[in-house]
């Protein structure tokens, strides 16, 4: 019986092919923007997890000012004090300093602005490392008893940062300062961490005239201690020294899993605005099918009487008017899925040449099978009200109508 009903119902929309086509237009749209906006989120999300993942979960952070993220707009600031209170924080193993400004930096007689970064050059440079992605691709690393020296990042010896490629033993200038390239960093995957440059912490201070300021603290905690606690201890020491009030302090200090959750907060606040756009074109796709499905009614009124001459029940009637109605959905839902598709691997290629944040577009069975299921719905919840008129249709009446 089930398929005999596909059958008719695929047959009404074979014989109706422009009409079909119009009316899946507002479902396709809207499923395919769904679809997509979706799995690049779900991508955004798994790219990020597995980054803070590798960073390490036993990683906390000290920045300026009452919560910005990564403290790059924080205000206030950071010192040598501050550094020595959190070593002393029960449950701290090692804290690294780092100090970071925009400046100029000069190659080929071309100047550009990005960030200069000063690394501490002793043990503690490779937790630095390790928390922010910094691996030395070719080269060597800063060392001990470097001063004008440089390590630099994808985009000056890889990409197009200058219209000539910087190469290990080049010299560069930073404030007027030359250095000597003898590390050329990895890809991290975006354009503002690829075009940064690194020198040593104190040549940094010198030439940025900066000589107490810190950027931020890194902090590894030791084995057998929970990453809240240490935190929370830091917090009690940085507001002893400073002398600050709970709630008032001038510092943020945040674990990985909150940098974590503010990632996710946000993507998933704008997916969700976003989503919401894309669903009003399925909603009006779903007028559209009521539209459509009327109009079937209308034209189909003696087919109907005849069906219902023959032994027809309203519910047989109903059923078949709710499938047409839903295979409709379905097959706009089809195309949606597979243009969703195509968008989200646009996106993820677009990233990648880019030298954005790499996405791996989400395209798993619970996403697929539930846009199909969703498109579906909407399409019989559409044919609801015409196939409720077209099953309470007398038969003496339908047969007469014209």
């Amino acid at each position: 019986m089930l398929s005999d009903y596909i059958k008719f119902s695929f047959d009404s929309l074979r014989h109706r092919k422009l009409r079909s086509w119009l009316t899946m237009i507002g479902i396709f749209i809207g499923i395919a923007a769904v679809v997509a906006l979706i799995s690049i989120s779900q991508g955004m999300q798994t790219t990020i997890t597995e980054q803070f993942e590798m960073m390490g979960t036993n990683k906390i952070m000290v920045m300026p000012g009452g919560g910005a993220m990564f403290g790059m707009f924080g205000g206030g600031e950071l010192n040598a004090d501050d550094l020595d209170a959190v070593g002393k924080a029960d449950g701290v193993d090692i804290s690294a300093e780092m100090y970071y400004e925009s400046g100029n930096i000069k190659f080929s007689d071309e100047t550009k602005n990005t960030f200069i970064i000063g690394l501490p050059t002793d043990e503690t440079l490779e937790i630095i490392e390790n928390m922010q992605g910094f691996d030395i691709e070719k080269g060597r690393d800063l060392k001990s008893g470097d001063r004008y020296k440089i390590t630099i990042g994808w985009l000056l010896w890889e990409g197009d940062f200058f219209e000539k490629s910087v190469d290990l033993r080049d010299k560069v200038e930073i404030e007027g300062q030359e250095f000597s390239v003898v590390g050329l960093v990895s890809r991290i995957g975006n354009n503002a961490d690829d075009s940064q440059v690194y020198i040593p912490l104190e040549t940094a201070r010198e030439i940025l005239d900066e000589p107490k300021e810190i950027s931020t603290i890194f902090v590894e905690i030791k084995e057998s201690y929970e990453v809240d606690d240490v935190a929370e201890n830091i917090k009690e020491e940085l507001r002893d020294s400073r002398d600050e009030d709970e709630g008032e302090e001038t510092f943020s200090v945040q674990t990985f899993e909150q940098l974590l959750e503010q990632f996710n907060d946000i993507l998933g606040i704008v997916s969700i605005v976003l989503i919401g756009i894309a669903a009003i074109s399925i909603v009006v796709g779903g007028v559209g099918i009521m539209n459509t499905m009327y109009t079937s009614v209308l034209e189909r009124t003696k087919e109907i009487g005849i069906m219902k001459a023959v032994g027809a029940k309203n519910s047989n009637v109903m059923t078949l008017f709710l499938i047409e109605s839903g295979m409709i959905g379905l097959a706009g839902g089809i195309i949606g899925i597979g243009i969703g598709i195509g968008l989200s691997k646009i996106v993820e290629i677009i990233a990648a040449q880019a030298g954005l944040l790499p996405i791996k577009a989400y395209l798993g069975a619970p996403l697929l099978l539930g846009a199909l299921a969703f498109s579906f719905i909407i399409g019989a919840a559409s044919g609801t009200l015409p196939a409720m008129q077209a099953s309470k249709m007398k038969p003496v009446d339908a047969l007469r109508y014209e």
